[in-house]
């Protein structure tokens, strides 16, 4: 059997032009999140098979990557179900495996809790265009706080983070709460039962409009009388947080008006200590499709890239289902994958990166004038520059212009008689 050179589908090799590129981001992203208190984490990429079908995963739980289990464990021939056969996954996000982590390690652990995740996962999704099949997160998460101040710290670290990364794109913090959501579904006369069905409808906003949310509500048998109200109230509201105020006055008889007070306050007090340029609008249409939401739900659009680059929110049973006892969660998750797409569509450059020098010598250089050029590399190594040593190549034109392209601004030619 022939040795296939290409990698499996939907993974990708990485070239080192985009993987400078990756680490500048990762060391950016880790640099501001360290700045706001967040502690670095690691949990396996391997999770069990009954946390990760635990009905908390959404779609994700149709795409996992599954392991057969090993050894005298697996049994083909009596095997009746998938689960004589599984007991493993590849994780497919890092909020569950953080949840596991939480509850096994929280005793060791400060409470509140900030940890900062970054890392691959795996999702046996249709390869396109920028998606693929294995891809990296960056997530920060605050455990053990109830209150706003969570909301507030995952907002500015995220959008202090994207600031420095992407200073030429401006972006938007798009927010709801799913408190929220439920109150206005209930005032316009939707049944509790029929909620996640009118929010899974009202998710396609961004893709069908309203015209095509209203008819799939029809559709779906509620009454134009129940739809026409419903997207009324929406058409009503302003995207500031006097507009949350001014729902939470219209909602006051089917949800606790503590919901967009809170809301509001977190709009107010982020727009007042912003370090980055961004604008925060309340979207009463925002739904994110992870059920294990409770409350504060967060995007962010970037000027110039269809959907968000980044995402988030509050999830404060999640923890609850491995220990018994209820933790307040919230959570916020960059696109890692979005960002690097951007600053290599704009041909982005890695600022402030050591000197790079290359040091080519001819073939059949002694040993004694070899040493003399590693001796001169490792001193100008020792001074901070990047100093990369190789023998010439036959097209010795070609392996300069590539070298040229990696970015090396010095390419020094060492021979037999010397320097040239």
């Amino acid at each position: 059997m022939a040795l296939k050179k290409k990698p499996v589908t939907g993974m990708k090799d990485i070239l080192p032009a985009e993987m400078q590129i990756r680490n500048y981001v990762m060391s950016q992203i880790q640099e501001t999140y360290r700045a706001f208190g967040f502690s670095q984490i690691e949990t396996p990429c391997v999770e069990h098979i009954e946390n990760l079908t635990s009905k908390q995963g959404g779609d994700n739980e149709k795409l996992i990557f599954k392991i057969l289990k090993r050894g005298e464990k697996l049994n083909l021939e009596t095997a009746q179900s998938e689960a004589d056969l599984v007991d493993g996954g590849l994780r497919y996000d890092l909020t569950l495996p953080l949840a596991r982590y939480y509850a096994n390690n929280g005793a060791q652990l400060p409470a509140p809790f900030k940890a900062l995740q970054m890392g691959s996962v795996w999702r046996a999704d249709r390869p396109q265009k920028g998606r693929f099949r294995q891809f990296v997160q960056c997530d920060i998460d605050i455990l053990g706080d109830a209150t706003s101040l969570a909301e507030i710290e995952l907002i500015l670290a995220t959008t202090t983070a994207l600031g420095k990364i992407c200073p030429d794109n401006s972006f938007t913090v798009r927010i709801n709460d799913r408190g929220i959501l439920k109150g206005m579904a209930t005032y316009c006369g939707f049944p509790e039962e029929s909620c996640d069905q009118v929010f899974i409808i009202l998710d396609k906003m961004d893709k069908i409009g309203e015209e095509g949310v209203k008819a799939e509500l029809l559709e779906a048998g509620y009454t134009e009388e129940q739809v026409d109200k419903y997207l009324g109230l929406f058409a009503s509201v302003t995207k500031d947080a006097d507009g949350v105020r001014k729902l939470g006055d219209i909602l006051k008889d089917v949800m606790p008006q503590s919901v967009t007070d809170g809301l509001a306050y977190i709009m107010d007090t982020v727009k007042d200590v912003a370090v980055a340029e961004f604008n925060i609008e309340f979207d009463p249409t925002l739904v994110r499709g992870m059920s294990y939401y409770t409350g504060t739900i967060f995007e962010v659009s970037m000027e110039g890239f269809g959907g968000s680059v980044a995402g988030g929110g509050r999830y404060d049973k999640m923890i609850g289902k491995f220990t018994g006892t209820e933790t307040p969660a919230c959570g916020f998750s960059i696109g890692f994958e979005r960002i690097v797409t951007i600053l290599l569509d704009q041909n982005f450059q890695v600022p402030t990166q050591s000197e790079k020098v290359a040091y080519l010598f001819e073939k059949g250089l002694d040993s004694s004038r070899l040493s003399q050029v590693i001796s001169q590399a490792m001193k100008q190594r020792a001074e901070g520059t990047q100093v990369l040593v190789a023998q010439m190549n036959k097209n010795k034109k070609f392996q300069k212009e590539q070298l040229t392209k990696e970015g090396y601004t010095d390419i020094k030619e060492f021979y037999r008689e010397g320097l040239r």
